[in-house]
């Protein structure tokens, strides 16, 4: 829970970002390493997550005898390996400039939320974007983290974030990494599969926090629309989402110069930038009965773990 409020203070920080570190050890490992290969890629994934995991869990069986030490471990690395305040913060430039009919200045905001080509987008288009992204990155960036770490204390944050920044380096499908990526994509969808769904219902749960948002809704989209996405997890939440704010998700998206149709999700009208400011406020409720979640988690393994040494 201090980390959570952590992120929320002070954000990510500019310079010497653990996990930008990771990212550029992980690109360095990849120059030398790289081949057009599932093998190859499922060991330099394998690489990458022993090379944090490893000491995250040296440091939790150096802490766990300190309960003061542990706490402010687990509290630092929580801070570094969720991103709330940061998905937040780029979703509330992109519908300033929405608001302020400022089509350039949006578009140039929406790179830092997906990988999609802003280009070409008008208004309504940059506004589903950053509403899918929303959704998406808080199972990802929050709700995912802070489940794996209530199960497995530092290592489950430390690996967690390494699988999925893997995911988001190699794991895309263009061809240098439709196979090296293969084991990093995998690895992500197994690691976010239970976040995903714990996510979608949280948002059911909160949708009544939110102005106009509609529970019922919510769940029935995300159980009828939550498979068909190309992602197996992204669409449970982007569905759940879809449905609490009476939005109608997916459609076209241009990667890479390659269009990509997908399946609509939800019934309603088309997102308008309003409907940015109710998907924040729609995360940061979830993300909120997550963290309230996750704590109640980690008392449960702490007091088991308790039973079980006496």
């Amino acid at each position: 829970m201090a980390g959570v409020v952590l992120d929320a203070l002070l954000g990510d920080p500019r310079r010497g970002h653990p996990v930008a570190a990771f990212g550029r050890v992980a690109a360095a490992l990849e120059a030398r390493d790289y081949a057009d290969s599932r093998p190859r890629g499922a060991a330099h994934a394998a690489a990458c997550v022993l090379a944090v995991t490893a000491p995250a869990a040296l440091l939790h069986r150096r802490t766990r005898s300190w309960p003061p030490a542990e706490a402010a471990a687990v509290a630092a690395t929580v801070w570094a390996v969720t991103g709330a305040r940061s998905l937040h913060h780029e979703a509330e430039r992109a519908l300033v400039a929405l608001s302020g009919h400022d089509l350039r200045s949006a578009r140039e905001i929406l790179p830092s939320l997906c990988g999609r080509d802003p280009s070409g987008l008008d208004a309504g288009q940059i506004a589903r974007a950053v509403v899918e992204s929303v959704a998406e990155n808080t199972s990802d960036a929050v709700v995912a983290p802070l489940l794996w770490g209530a199960l497995a204390g530092l290592p489950g944050l430390a690996a967690y974030r390494a699988v999925n920044t893997l995911d988001a380096m190699v794991g895309h499908r263009s061809d240098r990494y439709l196979r090296f990526g293969w084991a990093s994509a995998r690895l992500d969808d197994v690691a976010n599969w239970l976040p995903a769904r714990v996510t979608a219902a949280l948002t059911v749960a909160c949708a009544l926090l939110v102005g106009g948002a509609k529970p019922a809704a919510a769940l029935r989209v995300a159980r009828r629309d939550g498979d068909a996405h190309p992602s197996p997890n992204a669409g449970r939440c982007e569905a759940a989402f879809a449905g609490a704010l009476g939005i109608r998700l997916g459609g076209t998206n241009v990667y890479g110069g390659v269009a990509e149709t997908r399946h609509e999700l939800g019934e309603g009208r088309a997102p308008e930038r309003g409907d940015i400011r109710r998907a924040i406020a729609l995360s940061r409720a979830v993300i909120a009965a997550a963290t309230a979640l996750a704590a109640l988690a980690a008392l449960a393994r702490l007091s088991d773990t308790r039973r079980a040494t006496l």
